[in-house]
């Protein structure tokens, strides 16, 4: 049950910040959180947006109190990619608004590749939020990914005044 009330609180507390960006939640499962921008509406800032509510996300981790473990900090770890997908309602009984493609593929792959309280970013994201001096990008290097060999990757640390917190020496 500890486990149930966990997700419930942290998904209640990520819709709250979901809900100040241009972005759609497409599904939960587990402790997956999956989130699309541009999608089902052609958005041109779909990165900036993702970028801006993943700082929001990490501010919000920062404050979060676990119930049944008050002293312990929720290690999050962020994702982004950027690129086409097919997408589409699925089902009859229970219809889904699902993603397909390599686009979701190599988004998870950021996203289990990355570290605890990181926003973890692609070369092809990076490209796009280059474009915006506001964005501040630090280069984290080649990382082999499954199903994608040595990928060039970035940490996302800043959107103008809004940084990445400090989590202590353990996560930096």
């Amino acid at each position: 049950m500890q486990v149930v009330t966990l997700l419930n609180d942290l998904y209640l507390a990520f819709d709250g910040v979901v809900d100040n960006f241009k972005v759609y939640k497409v599904e939960t499962i587990g402790d997956a959180y999956m989130v699309v921008s541009g999608l089902p509406d052609r958005r041109d800032d779909h990165a900036s947006q993702i970028a801006q509510m993943s700082l929001a996300l990490l501010h919000k981790v920062k404050n979060f109190v676990i119930r049944h473990r008050p002293n312990e900090q929720l290690k999050l770890r962020i994702g982004m990619h950027s690129g086409s997908v097919v997408s589409g309602v699925v089902g009859s009984k229970m219809p889904r608004y699902c993603l397909f493609g390599d686009t979701v593929n190599t988004s998870s792959r950021m996203e289990s590749n990355g570290l605890p309280l990181r926003i973890h970013v692609s070369s092809d994201t990076k490209e796009i939020l280059s474009k915006d001096p506001d964005f501040g990008l630090e280069l984290r290097g080649q990382i082999e990914m499954k199903g994608k060999g040595l990928q060039t990757t970035y940490w996302l640390k800043s959107y103008k005044d809004i940084v990445v917190p400090d989590f202590g020496p353990e996560f930096r």
